[in-house]
């Protein structure tokens, strides 16, 4: 049976662990930022996954059922409600917990670089699921800037890591980085945002922070790239996912859409409208065509997410009927 009370007192203190997560992880006088992060934000996930067991299938449901005075570990919550074990948000978190889990005797410093795409994710994917799961926006607890962790950009070789520390942990450390990196490369965003540090040339010398000079006699031909763009990075949304962050930008701006007077969920007959009557796929800034295959597939930027979200609050009440009407007349 479903326990109101205990569901609430879990959903705070999900977030209080959330945000002690963030604060550890962005307060630079702390050291161990990456095994207080990984505590944190575990103990966060497992709260709230446990008010959503307890929402979805009774409070009894938490508990271990040869032990009932025991609670179901974070493991267990992670299988009961991400039940496709190659969904790139389970695999996030099994990382972090696995991170968790042997942080005691494996940590160093340079870990922070090698999971800070993955805590990324994971920060994104709270947020986005204490919004499905329990319509509690983070954004109202703590601000939306503070969402984005600070990431160094100190790294090692392989060969300084075998340097600074003992065989056991420069070892691990180098295998679980080559297994994370390649994981990364198949995954999507939500098993890791990646962090790239590129460099851009200025003639203003007080921009720069390294100095070089370019000579036409040199043996070694390099080419410049004025602009580098991966579809992938800029381009990361599909309409279904869309669709998903319009209707979460809508509820928390507590914009209520409407169509022919009555109220509306944001959905793909809508998103179309808007694609067809803006041409967003014919806009460079706001969608990219894939023509790999004989049908072109497409994806959007966070642009043209702004961008509807923005129309739809100028007349949430007008706006499908009027771009019906204007597409109908365009054919007529």
């Amino acid at each position: 049976m479903d326990n109101p009370s205990l569901r609430a007192k879990l959903i705070d203190k999900a977030k209080e662990a959330f945000l002690m997560a963030l604060e550890v992880y962005n307060k630079p006088s702390i050291r161990y930022r990456v095994e207080g992060f990984s505590f944190f934000i575990c103990n966060a996930w497992e709260l709230m996954l446990k008010a959503r067991i307890i929402q979805t299938s009774g409070e009894s449901a938490i508990y271990y059922r040869d032990n009932p005075s025991r609670t179901i570990s974070l493991e267990n919550c992670i299988k009961a409600i991400f039940t496709n074990e190659h969904a790139p948000i389970r695999k996030n978190l099994e990382k972090i917990v696995e991170l968790r889990n042997t942080s005691t005797h494996f940590i160093v410093e340079e870990y922070e670089m090698v999971y800070i795409p993955l805590f990324q994710a994971c920060v994104f994917n709270f947020n986005e699921k204490m919004m499905e799961f329990h319509s509690v926006d983070m954004t109202c607890v703590v601000p939306e800037n503070f969402l984005t962790l600070a990431a160094s950009i100190r790294t090692l070789t392989a060969t300084e890591i075998r340097a600074k520390y003992p065989k056991e942990i420069a070892e691990r450390f180098l295998t679980v980085t080559d297994n994370i990196n390649a994981e990364i490369a198949q995954s999507n965003s939500d098993f890791a945002i990646r962090i790239d540090h590129r460099h851009y040339i200025t003639k203003n010398k007080s921009e720069a922070t390294e100095i070089l000079a370019v000579s036409k006699d040199a043996d070694s031909k390099v080419q410049i790239i004025k602009e580098l763009k991966d579809p992938n990075d800029s381009f990361k949304y599909t309409a279904k996912k869309c669709i998903k962050e319009i209707n979460n930008r809508l509820f928390r701006a507590k914009v209520q859409l409407l169509y022919q007077g009555n109220p509306a969920v944001f959905n793909s007959y809508h998103f179309n409208l808007f694609v067809r009557y803006y041409d967003i796929k014919s806009n460079a800034k706001l969608c990219f065509t894939y023509r790999i295959n004989a049908a072109p597939t497409y994806s959007y930027s966070a642009q043209a997410i702004d961008f509807i979200v923005e129309e739809i609050k100028k007349d949430p009440e007008n706006i499908i009927q009027c771009l019906k009407d204007h597409l109908k007349k365009k054919r007529s």
